[in-house]
């Protein structure tokens, strides 16, 4: 399959219908995803980035039916990483000596994965590459979200090849982001920040800053997952500027796990009297041995507050939650307030451990932990409703 994007550039890419897990399994995929690659067609013919490399001997034929392989000039690598370069090997089989250009960080990367010493050309910020009368003008984004990355501009035709950045993990037949169900095409696009790019948020205002100082004229971005936006594209940088900002709603989510109940009705308890002191706040509860983790990330990101609660096991904690803190500590989160709970029989650690790794990974926490002994009994659900109470009000 390709298509005509504009003039004379053609997405030559790959949609992955049965993608449910990605990332090493790390990352959920409920709507699929594209490995978009792109074939520029001027008196230079360039190939930007290529597919995941279970996809690669498809892609090469597929390219080969598009164009003669040999009438390929240059390559862009806008990133490393193995869902855009993963086909390369097969196409240097055809191609060796057709000069790849990415950043001095892609070398290393592309080197260090595939052991190829390819013609590789090596361009930085502000760097041009001549394809006649149109230009690809260079801008690196390391650390957005691989050391290597970067994205390129085609004059003429005013697109942004952005690579990972405005992406998202959808698949769709319609390719184009105006055709698409706009509610599901906006859960992917902010669950895709907040698992990946959260991290880099001081980054992602700073870089996006640098290439509006640009004052490059935009008519389309194209992402390599993803749709394409082609209309009003400036939407999804606004919707990044604004998730980057420190993000959140007038949310508080839950997210417990429960041996035998008991921690789960603290948490439904706690959620009850939140509710009564403040009725305008959304409160979400997440069991989480029973929800994709990336979606209760996603509600995280969200959220203004987040408490969080397990029984105590081993003097420790459930795996699922030790689990889901390892995450959020990695995605550094800013601004959020949060608290802690935990049943138990005898010895009653989880909830302290749960509030410590909190406050480890930045987050304010507003009260102390709330712990509750075996099946509560009417006194703890009383307890657990106060509590939420008091939480709702440290949230406000």
């Amino acid at each position: 399959m390709s298509f005509n994007i504009k003039n004379n550039v053609t997405w030559v890419g790959k949609i992955d219908w049965e993608l449910q897990r990605f990332h090493g399994y790390e990352y959920s995929t409920h709507c699929g995803s594209t490995y978009n690659s792109y074939l520029i067609k001027e008196e230079k013919v360039v190939l930007i980035d290529t597919v995941w490399g279970p996809y690669s001997k498809e892609f090469v034929k597929n390219l080969a039916n598009e164009i003669d392989l040999n009438k390929i000039d240059y390559i862009i690598a806008n990133h490393a990483e193995t869902d855009h370069s993963g086909a390369l090997p097969e196409l240097m089989q055809h191609i060796p000596e057709t000069p790849i250009y990415c950043t001095k960080n892609g070398i290393k990367s592309l080197k260090g994965q595939y052991h190829q010493d390819w013609n590789f050309k090596v361009v930085k910020t502000g760097d041009k590459l001549s394809l006649g009368n149109k230009e690809l003008i260079f801008v690196e984004m390391p650390m957005l979200h691989w050391p290597d990355s970067m994205l390129c501009y085609l004059t003429g035709d005013e697109i942004l090849f952005s690579n990972d950045a405005f992406g998202h993990h959808y698949a769709s037949e319609f390719m184009f982001a105006d055709l698409v169900h706009q509610g599901e095409l906006f859960t992917e696009c902010i669950k895709y920040y907040a698992n990946i790019l959260t991290p880099f948020s001081s980054m992602v205002i700073k870089k996006i800053n640098e290439i509006l100082s640009f004052n490059l004229p935009l008519d389309m971005i194209c992402p390599s997952h993803g749709m394409i936006w082609r209309d009003h594209p400036e939407q999804i940088i606004k919707q990044y500027l604004k998730w980057a900002d420190n993000y959140q709603e007038n949310q508080i989510t839950i997210i417990y796990d429960t041996m035998w109940n008991s921690t789960r009705k603290m948490a439904e308890y706690i959620a009850k009297g939140i509710k009564e002191s403040d009725k305008e706040v959304n409160v979400k509860l997440y069991h989480l041995e029973k929800r994709d983790k990336n979606d209760v990330i996603t509600e995280i990101f969200k959220s203004k507050g987040v408490i969080i609660g397990s029984p105590t096991i081993n003097r420790g904690i459930l795996t699922s939650i030790a689990a889901i803190l390892e995450l959020i500590k990695g995605l550094k989160f800013k601004g959020k307030k949060a608290a802690s709970f935990g049943s138990y029989g005898w010895s009653g650690e989880s909830a302290k451990i749960i509030s410590n790794s909190l406050k480890e990974s930045g987050f304010e926490m507003v009260d102390e932990v709330l712990k509750v002994t075996w099946n509560p009994d009417n006194e703890s659900i009383e307890k657990c409703v106060k509590y939420g109470k008091k939480i709702a009000k440290a949230f406000a």
